[in-house]
């Protein structure tokens, strides 16, 4: 039997899975790599035209809720975004799987799996990745990205092009969900090390015992789980960016570890003891007030100085509300184009919705509600209740609100569709009993 022209990369951490993985695939296709650490993905990716990674979604004991299988993910496909992503799971852990595929993966396996299934699964990723290499690649600076015309986000974005074209470190301010992941992409991809890696490291999921070994690497034997030589994320970034998310939230014992490699630009792995260069630009965001936790002498200020040459403040959408119907609009297109859907639309009603809800968790809160929006919703057409935005508790109680006739309306059509039935109906507004109640009697209608 001839095998298939195709590369393969298999992730887990015990041994015996991955030696009966190799064993099944190799007899179908050419090329097998193995690895029984996440964090050799991205060199691997580098050196190799990776087409499927069967990926395990759990490799420290005692986490097994799949997030770091879903982080890795993410990195992959930031990566190699034509690279197909087969996720391994256990059955109980099928929730997770599906979260992402939701994000990118191609489909998931359970463990222990069966062989005709695996090889099936595996030869429909390896036909997805043909397709995806003749599709025209697109540079990665080419990326849309939305900005709007809102004065704050313009001189960000102003200020973002300019120090872009510097080493300059920067630090972003901002809420939770204001975008300071894409902002910092955007900055990478407008640098000169647009080219070359750019590592995301979320510290605010980081506990205190594996800061070190995230960040800066071990060696072999270094401790227990010591198993093999492993970069950190720093050297993983090497000639790139890093960007360190949420750098507010490291313990104050740590960041005089983290201040020494800004100021050396130099590693050094827990079980060495040379430092080995780096290279890197240094890209940080935090949604706290940095500089009141360096008054209360909770954050260095020797640290503070360190990462923001440069400062930007990103407005969250309460600053910015005449972008918020035309990203909701920017949104939507790309979450179709994600699902290789066309000619989706917002009901005419929408914009007043959009744009009088809190949207509290931001651009974040807006992609999630419109993603699964076009997920339940029909005939390409996303309504106010697809959208779940009737948060009616909030408006105040006035007839003078030009959003009580959108109300009213919004109210009946639901009644309607649901033949009178309050707790249903009330259900779909987003309502209490009580408060479907209210409204019934403040606009006389009939249940």
């Amino acid at each position: 039997m001839r095998k298939k022209q195709a590369q393969i990369l298999i992730v887990d951490d015990q041994e015996e899975i991955l030696f009966s993985a190799k064993m099944i695939l190799k007899k179908h296709f050419e090329t097998i790599f193995t690895t029984n650490s996440p964090k050799k993905i991205i060199s691997i990716l580098n050196e190799n035209e990776i087409n499927v990674v069967l990926l395990d979604m759990n490799y420290r004991i005692g986490f097994e809720d799949g997030r770091e299988g879903i982080h890795w993910l993410k990195e992959i496909k930031t990566l190699s975004p034509n690279t197909i992503v087969i996720l391994m799971t256990a059955f109980g852990k099928i929730d997770t799987a599906v979260e992402g595929i939701k994000i990118g993966a191609f489909d998931y396996v359970l463990k222990p799996w069966n062989n005709e299934k695996l090889l099936e699964t595996i030869d429909k990723a390896v036909a997805e990745s043909r397709k995806n290499s003749k599709k025209p690649t697109v540079d990665k600076t080419e990326k849309r990205y939305f900005v709007g015309t809102s004065q704050k986000i313009k001189q960000a974005y102003s200020i973002a092009e300019k120090v872009a074209k510097t080493d300059a470190n920067v630090l972003i301010l901002g809420e939770n969900g204001t975008g300071k992941y894409v902002f910092a992409e955007f900055i990478h991809q407008n640098s000169a090390r647009k080219n070359e890696p750019f590592i995301h490291v979320d510290l605010g999921s980081l506990s205190d015992n594996l800061f070190e070994s995230e960040l800066f690497g071990y060696t072999k034997g270094a401790f227990t789980d010591a198993k093999t030589d492993t970069p950190g994320r720093f050297e993983m970034a090497q000639n790139g960016t890093i960007f360190l998310d949420e750098i507010g939230n490291i313990p104050l014992h740590l960041q005089s570890k983290l201040l020494h490699v800004l100021q050396t630009k130099t590693v050094t792995r827990l079980g060495e003891s040379k430092p080995r260069p780096l290279n890197v630009r240094i890209i940080s965001a935090t949604n706290n007030d940095i500089k009141a936790e360096v008054k209360s002498k909770t954050f260095r200020e020797d640290l503070l100085y360190r990462i923001n040459t440069m400062e930007i403040n990103l407005p969250s959408l309460r600053e910015r509300k005449d972008d918020i119907v035309p990203m909701a609009n920017f949104i939507l297109e790309n979450i179709a184009e994600k699902y290789n859907q066309e000619n989706w639309h917002f009901e005419d009603n929408v914009a007043p919705y959009l744009e009088r809800y809190p949207w509290k968790g931001n651009v974040r809160e807006m992609e999630n509600k419109i993603e699964r929006a076009l997920i339940l919703a029909e005939n390409n057409t996303i309504s106010i209740t697809d959208l779940d935005i009737l948060n009616f508790e909030e408006i105040q109680e006035n007839d003078d609100n030009p959003l009580s006739e959108m109300e009213k309306t919004a109210i009946e059509k639901a009644l309607f569709k649901h033949h009178g039935n309050i707790s249903k109906t009330a259900e779909e507004l987003g309502l209490s009993r009580a408060a479907l109640y209210r409204r019934i009697e403040k606009y006389d209608l009939k249940s």
